[in-house]
């Protein structure tokens, strides 16, 4: 309200000190028209109202107030002020409409992806989200943990396509492996059952010919609680880092599977094991970090900004790489993103931490 009114002040002074064959009364009518960019439909026309009244105190002062150009002036007020009220109160309207569809979509967000507690079994643990979609907070990336009697099991997806479009096939996902996930099943068998539901899901979805164009990448790990090891099973999807003090090791599959939903049969899920000793940091990702890029058109280093980092818990972690990326990235992302980080605490680092949490 500042700045319209403070215009409108300056104006009729300055239109009062200068010459009478000087008019600048026609300026008043940028007032109400900036006050429907700032400002509500109310202080709006209490701009128009404000404007009229300098205008008229303009016209009683200068003794002009019955002349032509005076009434077609404040005519113009009136005219530019109307519209700046239904202007400022369609704008207001697209305003609440939009804070409701970003409610809705925190909600079905929460709804889909269940956030992760900072502590699963023996385990910390850190995610992050960012989708591409900024006004809607959603998309088509995909992550759930869940207990089973020997240890975790995780998942981290990406949903060919972003946006609500996706949702649908990410809920889907995490539905069944949430299902399934403690189940007595080995990995490669939990693999195979979400990759038949996905396939036979996205078939019944759509055409046949465009069901063969939709799939999930997707890599699951099963952590166990008493054994420094953890067994992955990669579905065409980006391999994960292992942060181990400032080494950084990339765990690339012997034989990497195909996404899950293509539809080719009952391929076999090769399982590998890597060393995850305490004091291992496992960051998990998708695509959409890595294939994020600076103005140069450089893709991102993920690698080598979480060398900067090692060392440092999941949620410190996971919150300088977000911060980084979306600095690297000019704060626009091309594709849904997500990081989850997991940590196996060392024997000493935990005890340590237990008293104060």
């Amino acid at each position: 309200m500042a700045v319209p009114f403070a215009l409108i002040v300056a104006i009729t002074v300055v239109n009062l000190a200068t010459p009478s064959h000087l008019h600048l009364g026609p300026l008043l009518v940028a007032a109400p028209a900036l006050a429907a960019v700032i400002l509500g439909h109310r202080l709006t026309t209490l701009t128009g109202v404000l404007a009229m009244v300098g205008q008229v105190a303009i016209g009683v002062i200068l003794r002009d107030l019955s002349t032509m150009d005076r009434i077609a002036q404040m005519a113009s007020v009136v005219l530019v002020s109307v519209f700046a009220v239904l202007l400022a109160d369609l704008r207001e309207r697209q305003i609440r409409e939009l804070t409701q569809v970003r409610q809705a979509s925190e909600i079905a967000q929460s709804l889909v992806l269940r956030p992760l507690p900072p502590r699963i079994g023996p385990l910390r643990v850190a995610a992050v989200y960012l989708a591409a979609e900024t006004e809607m907070r959603i998309g088509g990336d995909l992550y759930a943990a869940a207990r089973t009697t020997s240890g975790t099991r995780l998942i981290v997806g990406d949903v060919r396509g972003c946006g609500l479009t996706a949702v649908g096939d990410a809920a889907l996902l995490l539905g069944a492996f949430r299902a399934a996930a403690h189940r007595h099943v080995s990995l490669a068998e939990l693999t195979a059952y979400l990759d038949a539901g996905v396939a036979w899901n996205l078939a019944e979805s759509g055409e046949h010919e465009q069901a063969q164009e939709c799939f999930i990448t997707a890599v699951l790990i099963d952590i166990p609680d008493h054994t420094p090891t953890v067994q992955m099973v990669h579905c065409g999807h980006p391999p994960p880092l292992l942060l181990r003090r400032k080494q950084i090791i990339t765990l690339r599959a012997r034989q990497p599977g195909p996404p899950l939903g293509l539809q080719l049969g009952v391929p076999c899920h090769q399982v590998d094991t890597f060393d995850f000793k305490a004091g291992d940091v496992l960051l998990l990702y998708t695509d959409g970090v890595i294939e994020a890029r600076n103005s140069q058109g450089d893709f991102y280093p993920l690698a080598e900004r979480a060398a900067a980092w090692a060392g440092k818990r999941p949620q410190v972690l996971l919150e300088r790489l977000r911060t980084d990326l979306l600095a690297y990235a000019g704060g626009y992302l091309g594709d849904d993103a997500a990081m989850i980080a997991i940590e196996r605490p060392s024997p000493v680092s935990d005890h340590q931490t237990t008293p104060a949490a």
